[in-house]
């Protein structure tokens, strides 16, 4: 049974939430310590993490953002606040899905289905190699001539998409779809930024030019 962990402050919100998922063959928890909430969240180890915005003591976004740091747990934020200011926050923090309430119980149901399975999909396999690079799906690293440097999230899925397709453009829609789902919220600077950055990383240990621009077409690694 999948785990899912609720972080949720309205009780009857949440309780209504969990016998939803158990009759769908979850197992859900969750913790009124909102305080520690982040600590509680690693330690259980869940498969899946549901995250309102409104909390006490910390908002969703700083929870995102804090487990990114240290975990690839998937992560949906289900909340009322329906703005697209935030839904773009929740995603460029880290979030692989922003469903706003009230929400259609069986489109819940079918998102962390779809987000737990791109998920299992992605660690299948620990590692991939290519000329000499070593992608750690586990650990989010990647590996070069004794040196490594750790990735974001999103860091890391547009580096595993462009070697996955070595030899073929990948074009800078499909990129954001893969991180995404949907480039309908995400500017086009969003992914020109994670590009940048990535290789930044890549060039400070060794891997230089590998992310090749096809101006007008998108991106490659040959």
């Amino acid at each position: 049974m999948p785990k899912i962990f609720i972080i949720e402050d309205d009780k009857k919100i949440r309780e209504e939430l969990s016998i939803l998922l158990e009759r769908y063959d979850y197992d859900c928890s969750f913790s009124d310590d909102f305080k520690n909430i982040i600590d509680i969240v690693i330690k259980t180890n869940p498969d899946l993490v549901l995250l309102d915005i409104n909390l006490p003591y910390f908002d969703g976004y700083h929870i995102c953002k804090e487990i990114r740091k240290v975990s690839n747990i998937p992560i949906i934020v289900v909340t009322s606040r329906d703005t697209d200011l935030d839904e773009l926050m929740s995603i460029n923090l880290g979030a692989d899905d922003f469903i706003k309430k009230p929400y259609n119980p069986q489109i819940l149901l079918a998102r962390i289905k779809s987000v737990l399975s791109r998920y299992t999909e992605q660690n299948t396999s620990e590692k991939l190699e290519y000329k000499g690079i070593t992608l750690d799906i586990s650990k989010g690293k990647v590996l070069y001539n004794d040196k490594e440097t750790e990735l974001t999230k999103n860091e890391f899925r547009i580096l595993h998409l462009l070697i996955k397709q070595s030899g073929k453009i990948i074009s800078r829609n499909e990129i954001m779809n893969e991180l995404w789902q949907s480039d309908q919220f995400v500017d086009d600077n969003t992914l020109t930024v994670n590009i940048a950055r990535l290789r930044d990383k890549l060039k400070n240990i060794g891997i230089k030019n590998f992310i090749i621009t096809k101006r007008g077409q998108g991106y490659i690694v040959l």
